[in-house]
Formats: C-alpha cells, sequence, structure tokens
C-alpha cells in the first residue's frame, strides 16, 4: 500500500503554501535574470539551457544522496521523471519561446498560466473529482486578475494560431509540472525528483541546440542591470540556483501538501513576483491595473483555498493532496483497495 503524505493541523498547510511562496518567487525573477542576459546578446535558448543546466548540477549530488541507495525508485519512475523532464521543464520552455514568436508575450503568457484550469479538468475528467462553484469562482478571478496584471486588453490583440498552439502546449507543460509535483505515489524525495527531471530536461534542451531546433548564442560580457554592472556569470548562477534549483525543489515540496490544484493556483503569484523583480532590477514600474489585477489573482487563490476545503474540517491540512493521491488509487487498484486505503488514512 502507498504511503500518504500526512501533516496534522495546520501547520501542513501554512508549510505548503510558504513553499509555494517561496517557488513562485525564485521562478518570478527568471524573467528580469535572464532580460540582462537577452539584452546582451543572448538567445533565450542558451540562457534557458544554462539556468537548466546549473540547476541539474547544483541538485545531482543532494539528489543522490536523498535515494539513501534506492535506485529502483529512479528505474521504477523513469517514464515519470521523463514526462517530468521533457514535458515540465524542456517542453514548457521550449513552447513559450516558439509561442513568443508568434504572439504578445502578455497573450502567450496568459495562455501558459491556465495551467491551473488545465489542473482543475484533468482531475473532474480523470478521476471524477468535479469542481465545487467556489472553486469555479476563484479560477475565474484569477485569470480574470492575471489577464489585467498581463496587461491583455490595453490593445488589440492579433492571434496566430500557430503561436496559440505553441502557447497551449506551454500550458500543457506547466500542467504537468503541477501534477507530478503533487504525485504522493512515486516514493521519490522532492530534490531527486527535481534532480532527475532537470537533468533530462537539460539533456532535451541541449540536444535541440544541437539539432539547431533551439537557436544558442552566448559571450562572457557584463551585464547590465538598473544601475549596476555585474559579470556575466552571477546571472547565470542566480538563474539555476535561485530560480532553478531552488524554485524546482520547493515546487515539488509545496505540490506535496497543498495538492495539485491549489499549489497550481498559488503559483500564479509569479507573475506577480515577476513584475516586482522587473521594477527593482529593470526599473519597469507597474502600473494601476496591474496591481489591480495582482489583488484579483491573490484573491482568486483565497477562493480556491476555501472551495478546496479548510483544513480544521479535516484535521489535516495534508489530506488535500491526499485525496488526489486516493483517487488515482480507487481507478487503478479497484474500489475495495480504495476503501481500505480510506479507512487506514482516516486512522492516522
Amino acid at each position: 500500500m502507498a504511503r500518504l503524505t500526512h501533516d496534522s493541523g495546520g501547520s501542513g498547510f501554512g508549510t505548503g503554501l510558504v513553499l509555494a511562496l517561496v517557488s513562485a518567487a525564485t521562478f518570478g525573477m527568471s524573467g528580469a535574470l535572464a532580460r540582462g542576459l537577452l539584452d546582451n546578446g543572448w538567445t533565450a535558448g542558451a540562457a534557458v539551457t544554462a539556468r537548466i543546466g546549473v540547476a541539474a548540477a547544483a541538485l545531482v549530488v543532494p539528489g543522490v544522496l536523498a535515494l539513501r541507495g534506492r535506485w529502483s525508485l529512479i528505474g521504477r519512475n523513469a517514464g515519470l521523471v521523463s514526462a517530468y523532464g521533457v514535458m515540465a521543464v524542456a517542453g514548457a520552455q521550449l513552447c513559450y519561446f516558439y509561442a513568443v514568436s508568434y504572439l504578445e508575450v502578455s497573450l502567450a503568457l496568459l495562455l501558459e498560466y491556465t495551467a491551473p484550469l488545465a489542473v482543475v479538468v484533468w482531475w473532474w475528467l480523470r478521476h471524477g473529482h468535479r469542481p465545487s462553484p467556489t472553486t469555479l469562482a476563484g479560477a475565474a478571478l484569477a485569470i480574470g486578475g492575471l489577464a489585467l496584471v498581463l496587461d491583455v486588453f490595453s490593445g488589440g490583440v492579433d492571434l496566430d494560431v500557430v503561436g496559440v498552439l505553441w502557447a497551449l502546449g506551454a500550458m500543457l507543460g506547466a500542467a504537468t509540472y503541477f501534477v507530478i509535483s503533487a504525485d504522493l505515489d512515486n516514493g521519490l524525495p522532492p530534490i531527486s525528483l527535481a534532480a532527475a527531471g532537470l537533468v533530462v530536461g537539460g539533456g532535451v534542451l541541449g540536444a535541440a541546440g544541437l539539432l539547431g531546433v533551439l537557436p544558442m548564442a552566448a559571450n562572457t560580457r557584463a551585464v547590465t542591470y538598473s544601475g549596476f554592472t555585474v559579470e556575466w556569470y552571477w546571472p547565470v548562477l542566480a538563474l539555476g540556483l535561485v530560480a532553478g534549483a531552488l524554485a524546482y525543489v520547493t515546487g515539488i515540496a509545496a505540490g506535496r501538501r497543498l495538492g495539485s490544484r491549489l499549489a497550481s493556483f498559488v503559483a500564479l503569484c509569479e507573475v506577480l513576483c515577476a513584475l516586482v523583480f522587473a521594477w527593482i532590477l529593470l526599473d519597469e514600474l507597474p502600473g494601476t491595473v496591474q496591481l489591480l489585477g495582482g489583488l484579483l489573482v491573490l484573491a482568486g487563490v483565497v477562493v480556491v483555498k476555501a472551495g478546496e476545503g479548510a483544513p480544521s474540517a479535516t484535521g489535516s491540512a495534508g489530506v488535500l493532496a491526499a485525496q488526489e493521491h486516493l483517487a488515482v488509487q480507487e481507478q487503478s487498484g479497484g474500489r475495495e483497495g480504495y476503501r481500505q486505503q480510506r479507512a487506514d488514512h482516516a486512522h492516522q
């Protein structure tokens, strides 16, 4: 029988929320950090490959140590790790970069960040977890706020079918990230899953570069941000260690405590953090409409949390993530096994 993550009281939700916000903040700084490199002659492909490569190198040793010799976990989860690396790490970023070559950046981001809706639909269609009206209302608030943050209504929006398809590919990659991150049944420590996925993703990006699918160009010139200049390796290290390694590990840990649905909506705060870092590093001050959109995103996350159920009602803040796991078990192991797991979980 699979072991379930069970956090007692409200502390599990609190820890998960902090981890999710740390992940959102660290992911959010990547755009501003990479912008300095891009303005200095780097291609997007080179910047993201450097980011993933540094993150993978940083996590390989801790990831191996966390396995404690349980190498069979990697073999047993080879498909999941491959999906994580190809879809959630490499695929999401490759699709996004191609999307912005056809669409405005704001529109491409808006389409990619509909990933939380895809997660809700996945659990509904695949596992029968129908979203409550409160959850749907929160989703609408969050997506509406995101549209204001990205300022998609400021002018005419030109749609390109190819660009939309690429952006939807990025959305599927992001949704895959949330679903796999919240998986309680694979037995892999978060840092091991992140390390393995980043190694696979880095290999895919490197191969894409060698094949010419992903343009690669970089240099060692100093990088200038708002009011200061640094050597090129500082933003590369920050992208890899903070916006890469730390962001992925905390994101996986948050997903296992909050469940994929709630974690994916909290992750929308990444866009707000991106605005803050753009202000600090690039002197790009967000406007009033963007700030209002940010408040709507936060309100939407709160409403989604209310729709998911309060921790105190179940006695466990980790029960939402556990319920997602049990839904999978119901379909894969039959109703008898599912009832037994529900009984064991209640006993805990």
